[in-house]
């Protein structure tokens, strides 16, 4: 099933979403813990076993949190028509879960002329249902191959390397500094664990939040948020951070544990997006983008277009 939305039927659905994951982080009164902050019994980013693609966005949260509050032990999602396809079938009563997606407006005809006219492409909202594999009958999640500690810190090391950036180990502190456009780290043996996270983890899950920021330089992705959250712009970074460390974390098969100093953030992260329920989209949105830059650097950085979305009527 796939559902238009309308002007007023979206902005219910942008508050719907928001107002479950801000439930789940409320749930935690007083802790470090959000609901992206995957456990040893994650197996990964959501995908589509139909597809065998990774849902992205803020896809990915609503799932998690769907999928904790639920317990599923999956992280297969599918439509009701796309398990039909492959031969099972959700159970009766089953409701499913809200994912959103954007589909650009136009033909080839119109996408030659905004890019001669140097105009943004317009898209418009979309969404659906997806079912858990745990719903549905007939199908059976192929076992997830759990990777050692030197596996991770293998693939790790490779995508931090493969980023050529400027990562210095000294201090007590982990931050980036964007004027010198470097990342200083303290050292590994600093790190200790936490529930979720042995020292290692905890070290790469920090490095991996540090490298989103370094994502945000205006010779990358060029991201400057003080047009659309103001004086708010510094909470909204962390929020993407946070997120983009989650979704590197969940791919890389590192645990993501809290950080230590998460406590100072999260009454910011509430106060920005229960007044702009659009503000969870956007930090999601801009931190798989952020994932995907990170994953894969291109040689050459061109600045991302900026992307209107329009009312329908």
């Amino acid at each position: 099933m796939i559902l238009l939305y309308q002007q007023n039927e979206r902005a219910d659905l942008y508050q719907g979403i928001t107002q479950s994951i801000v439930k789940a982080i409320e749930a935690n009164p007083g802790k470090g813990e959000m609901p992206w902050h995957r456990d040893h019994g994650n197996n990964g980013l959501p995908s589509n076993p139909t597809t065998g693609r990774h849902y992205s966005g803020i896809n990915v949260l609503t799932l998690w949190v769907q999928a904790s509050e639920r317990r599923y032990r999956t992280s297969h999602w599918a439509t009701y028509r796309q398990w039909q396809d492959i031969g099972a079938q959700v159970q009766k009563g089953e409701k499913g879960t809200t994912v959103v997606f954007y589909k650009k407006l136009g033909g080839a005809q119109e996408e030659l002329e905004a890019e001669i006219n140097s105009k943004r492409p317009r898209y418009v909202m979309r969404a659906s249902k997806v079912f858990n594999a745990d719903q549905v009958e007939g199908y059976v999640p192929p076992e997830p191959k759990a990777k050692s500690l030197v596996e991770i810190i293998a693939s790790a090391e490779q995508l931090i390397s493969s980023t050529g950036a400027d990562i210095q180990h000294s201090g007590d502190r982990a931050f980036y500094h964007r004027k010198e456009d470097r990342i200083w780290m303290p050292e590994k043996e600093r790190f200790v664990g936490t529930q979720t996270s042995d020292p290692t983890e905890s070290y790469y899950a920090v490095l991996l939040h540090e490298l989103t920021h370094w994502t945000g330089h205006e010779t990358r992705l060029n991201r400057d948020l003080s047009g659309r959250f103001g004086t708010e712009s510094y909470a909204m970074e962390e929020l993407i951070a946070e997120f983009g460390a989650a979704f590197l974390c969940a791919d890389l098969g590192v645990t993501n544990g809290p950080r230590l100093d998460h406590a100072q953030y999260i009454a910011n992260w509430l106060s920005v997006i229960k007044t702009d329920s659009r503000a969870l989209f956007t930090a999601a949105s801009t931190a798989s983008e952020a994932a995907t830059y990170l994953a894969a650097p291109p040689p050459t950085v061109i600045a991302p277009a900026a992307v209107e979305l329009i009312e329908l009527k």
